[in-house]
């Protein structure tokens, strides 16, 4: 009797290490899912979606990772890497010598640069940077646009949660201009006109390019190259610019 209970625990035991040794690996993803189109809640699904969450999905099929989305704030991703909450953060993440004092990039995978956002009825009040100086201007917490305004001589930060929630109170009046992601600002134009009317991006005042990408843990090299060489085989055989045309509406460059 005891050989048959000994041999039927050895059979469990090993069914279950089979089972483990199939299952892929959990991959937790931070992100801040108010940034459309790269990290959004889809309304009617309740499904984490955009660019970012297309790339992540795929890009963890072809690594054998299994890609689990954990909502957080956006303050609070770089935090969470630092202590292992989480293993990778996406959510449009500018690439900057700051931040990589504190976590590791992997490979870019968007170039990106900051655009500005007013009324329409103000678009030739604002022709360059320098027409920001003592203004009120909305930006959402933890982005680069939030960086750049703090460098505008005399200007009047207003911080919030969310793109829309600035885009709202540029809207209201309650803010003279917004400055923040330049394909964010369009996909609010394009995909929300009842939203957006009145409000137009003004592209004749010039920021500096940047590079989105996603972090990890300072020095998990392992998991790094993972990711770039999912990514790199997905530029190669297409995928990258078919989930780019899917969100962006034009081949990527």
């Amino acid at each position: 009797m005891k050989n048959k209970l000994f041999a039927a625990a050895c059979a469990a035991m090993l069914a279950t290490a089979s089972f483990a040794a199939g299952a892929a690996d959990a991959l937790r993803v931070g992100t801040h899912p108010t940034f459309a189109p790269f990290e959004f809640m889809e309304t009617t699904s309740r499904q984490y979606v955009g660019f970012d969450m297309d790339l992540i999905r795929e890009i963890g099929k072809r690594a054998g990772l299994e890609v689990e989305i954990v909502n957080m704030g956006f303050d609070g991703l770089i935090p969470a890497l630092m202590t292992g909450t989480i293993d990778i953060a996406v959510s449009g993440i500018t690439i900057t010598d700051e931040r990589k004092k504190r976590v590791d990039f992997c490979e870019p995978y968007y170039e990106a640069g900051q655009s500005l956002m007013v009324r329409t009825e103000d678009l030739d009040k604002f022709k360059t940077a320098k027409d920001l100086e003592g203004k009120r201007i909305a930006v959402q917490i933890g982005t680069t646009g939030a960086d750049l305004a703090k460098d505008i001589k005399g200007a009047q930060i207003k911080s919030f949660n969310s793109s829309a929630e600035a885009f709202m109170d540029l809207k209201m009046s309650g803010s003279d201009a917004v400055i923040l992601d330049r394909p964010v600002i369009g996909y609010f134009i394009v995909k929300n006109a009842r939203a957006a009317k009145g409000l137009s991006q003004q592209n004749a005042v010039k920021f500096n390019s940047e590079y989105f990408g996603f972090a990890v843990k300072k020095g998990n090299k392992e998991l790094a190259q993972k990711i770039d060489s999912a990514l790199e085989a997905m530029r190669k055989d297409g995928t990258y610019d078919k989930i780019y045309a899917k969100w962006f509406g034009a081949p990527a460059k």
